[in-house]
């Protein structure tokens, strides 16, 4: 696929980063000729430098013969001309990052007037998916899929959990609900576990199911779901409006912080019931003055990666429940984790997702990739054509590193096992190590043999473990 990115910024340098590896055409535009050497120097991609607006900017990269442009400047508003001088010349498809919240209450009309097939919000997007996580308090990152009814929720194993040192078999044959241990993260590697695997304290769990078994599990380690009732928030951007928006709309009690006076007077037009802050949210003393000792939450949401670690750190120290960190560069990631901040969120990446999955067509219901992308988890609706159905699972030979996490039958959430079958309308969650994965066929080798691979042969042996 022919691709062209309009801005060169953090989600623009990311996502052709994202979309080169995956095997795409990726042009980028940018007039900022520094960005553009970082982009050369660092990435398989032709950079063009000029106006993503000028017509013959774009007839120089080709436009009438590009599948997909993307306009992720930081202009709303070139990135809107962007696509519809764009659609004018004959580009396929088109989509725009379009933050202004005034825009985003007319995105509906937008799209139409624009011709866009898809509108990207960072913002948003982020602020939805911090929402998600508070919702379950226990999780570092948790994930919806098949409409919410299965659930995949990051957890960190720690010394006290009587799971520390078993075997996965043995752990979960005290279970009588149904769960599968999807992937487990021990400092840089990524395992997709069997029966044998014996788990240590410090992992991070990537444990799928429905919510019910989620809840029963985390109940049985010892890490129950608390209602989170006030939140302070660092940082009065757009994110922290969405966000606010969000928690108040739950019934949660919402104190933000910022230091600039004009965006405390418009938060405080906007968000009413919040209270608003205007101080620097970085100073300890002042947090203190503000009894972060009583909050549930604290979220650090500022634009400066620095002030969001320090004071992340403040609120962890200080007892805060549940400390959620935005960081915009993932060259932190090491950073982070050895100063055990766990919830990290990277609005860069949340939207390199929407685009994948965007890209790789329609059908795939969800994407989201997990540890620094090199796991993905991705959801299918199986139909009629499909050339999996009705096959027992153990007689499909899938490709290394793919496995078949659960199947949603109507309303049944099912862990499978070997004889387990795809039928027509089944949701599938699969994770896989592989990438380009855009269809059920993409998931194996061959439709023909019985011949297992390792990673089914792990999950079939908790067949007896983890039935319904």
């Amino acid at each position: 696929m022919k691709i062209i990115i309009i801005g060169a910024g953090k989600v623009g340098y990311n996502l052709a980063d994202s979309l080169e590896k995956e095997g795409h055409n990726v042009i980028i535009i940018d007039k900022n000729p520094e960005v553009l050497k970082r982009a050369e120097e660092n990435l398989d991609v032709m950079c063009i430098r000029g106006n993503g607006v000028s017509t013959n900017t774009l007839l120089e990269a080709g436009i009438n013969e590009t599948d997909l442009l993307i306009a992720v400047t930081n202009s709303d508003e070139v990135n809107m001309v962007c696509c519809l001088t764009a659609k004018k010349l004959k580009a396929a498809h088109t989509v725009a990052r379009i933050r202004d919240t005034d825009y985003a209450r007319e995105l509906s009309l937008l799209k139409e007037e624009l011709g866009l097939e898809m509108v990207i919000n960072p913002e948003f997007a982020t602020a939805d998916e911090i929402a998600q996580s508070i919702n379950f308090s226990p999780a570092i990152n948790i994930e919806n899929f098949a409409k919410g009814m299965v659930k995949m929720v990051q957890l960190k194993v720690t010394g006290d959990m009587f799971i520390v040192g078993q075997s996965l078999e043995k752990a979960l044959s005290k279970f009588k609900f149904p769960i599968l241990f999807g992937v487990v993260v021990r400092g840089d590697e990524v395992i997709v576990p069997n029966g044998k695997f014996i788990i240590k304290e410090n992992d991070k769990i990537h444990v799928i199911g429905k919510y019910s078994s989620i809840y029963n599990f985390s109940r049985a380690l010892g890490i129950l779901p608390q209602k989170l009732k006030n939140i302070m928030i660092l940082g009065g951007g757009r994110i922290s409006y969405y966000l606010a928006s969000i928690l108040l709309d739950m019934g949660i009690n919402v104190k933000v912080i910022e230091i600039n006076r004009e965006k405390c007077l418009m938060l405080s037009e906007l968000l009413p019931k919040a209270l608003i802050i205007n101080a620097d949210g970085t100073d300890e003393e002042l947090l203190l003055s503000e009894n972060i000792k009583d909050m549930d939450g604290f979220i650090s949401v500022t634009g400066i990666d620095e002030e969001n670690l320090l004071s992340s750190l403040v609120a962890k120290q200080n007892g805060v429940k549940k400390v959620i960190t935005k960081i915009s560069r993932t060259n932190y990631s090491n950073i982070v984790n050895s100063l055990g901040l766990d919830n990290v969120i990277i609005p860069k990446v949340i939207v390199a997702n929407q685009i994948l999955k965007y890209v790789r067509g329609n059908n795939i219901e969800s994407l989201y990739r997990i540890v620094d992308g090199k796991v993905e988890i991705l959801e299918f609706i199986a139909d009629e054509e499909s050339k999996l159905l009705n096959l027992p699972l153990k007689q499909v030979e899938f490709r290394q590193g793919v496995i078949i996490a659960t199947i949603v039958r109507k309303k049944k959430v099912i862990i499978p096992h070997g004889n387990d079958s795809i039928q027509n309308g089944d949701r599938i969650i699969v994770i896989a190590k592989e990438k380009n994965i855009s269809k059920l066929e993409d998931l194996t080798t061959s439709l023909n043999g019985g011949k297992h691979n390792e990673l089914w042969n792990g999950i079939k042996k908790l067949g007896n473990i983890i039935n319904m």
